[in-house]
């Protein structure tokens, strides 16, 4: 393990998966309370025609070009997805899985088109389906660094009116907040976490990275301050953990095993929380029941000496 971390290309992959975890972490969490888990599936999805569009027109492998190009694409999908549910009697969630499956056939189609073309398979746009973390250098973690700063930064700053928005929305319009501002500013967030995330993760698997952390970390807490830290560390630790993983063992697969091992840390938060976890609520069951019979038996020994 210690000559893995050696290895200057491990160490830049490692930091740039683990702000990825905490800014994923952070920005879900207020997704998930929104419960729009959904958008960042859809926005992850969205991103994939953006990036076919721009290799198409300029006709080169640039990951700041391709960033560019998924991040359009994501706010033409929260365009379309407010204009949908705006003017239209369909809800929210029905709008989003429309925009998705949509977006994510358009992108494939011209996947598939540019496979097929002059470029033919050194294009490599495949590699973003399922993430490409190993081909990850110093500038691409240079951009993830600073999109993830600036993503905790902006939850830092907004905290107050995201949580007020997050909980009673209508309380938050009544005192005067912009509530529709505030919303397009959350939806750019996770733009911004869904476009820094797909090299690393891909579109497929991105929207997990998003949510699970928080699921996990709601187990924890009832305090939304304590439970998006924990949902940056749950983060953090599975982007660590997936990273080191797939260093030591050949030919696995960076990005699914970051998503595993944040269904692992959600198992262990399912099981062992101390309030909300199975354990802790067999534990309680089982403690009501104890107290129950004893007192059924207190009473039961009372009756007799009564008699």
């Amino acid at each position: 393990m210690l000559e893995i971390l050696r290895d200057p290309n491990t160490q830049w992959i490692l930091l740039g998966t683990l702000l990825l975890g905490l800014s994923s972490g952070v920005i879900g969490s207020f997704a998930y309370l929104r419960k729009q888990s959904l958008l960042g599936d859809t926005l992850a999805h969205a991103a994939l025609p953006g990036i076919c569009i721009v290799f198409m027109l300029t006709g080169v492998k640039s990951i700041s070009f391709f960033l560019f190009g998924a991040a359009i694409a994501g706010m033409i999908a929260v365009f379309v997805i407010n204009v949908v549910t705006k003017y239209s009697r369909i809800k929210q969630d029905t709008a989003l899985g429309l925009v998705l499956s949509a977006f994510f056939g358009l992108g494939i189609v011209l996947l598939t088109q540019i496979q097929q073309s002059s470029y033919g398979n050194q294009s490599g746009l495949d590699k973003f389906l399922f993430g490409q973390t190993a081909s990850m250098v110093m500038s691409d973690v240079y951009v993830m660094m600073a999109v993830s700063l600036i993503l905790i930064l902006a939850c830092t700053l907004f905290f107050k009116e995201f949580k007020l928005l997050s909980f009673d929305p209508g309380f938050a319009k009544g005192i005067g907040l912009p509530v529709l501002l505030l919303d397009y500013i959350i939806m750019l967030l996770i733009v911004g976490a869904v476009v820094i995330g797909i090299q690393a993760v891909g579109v497929v698997l991105m929207a997990a990275l998003l949510i699970t952390p928080a699921v996990s970390a709601r187990y924890w807490t009832e305090r939304l301050s304590v439970m998006v830290v924990l949902s940056g560390i749950f983060g953090m630790l599975s982007g660590v953990v997936g990273t080191l993983l797939s260093a030591a063992v050949n030919n696995l697969p960076t990005g699914p095993l970051i998503v595993l091992s944040a269904t692992v840390w959600f198992m262990f938060s399912l099981l062992f929380a101390p309030n909300r976890g199975v354990v802790a609520k067999l534990w309680r069951r089982v403690e009501a029941k104890r107290k129950y019979e004893l007192i059924k038996k207190l009473e039961k020994q009372g009756a007799h000496h009564y008699e």
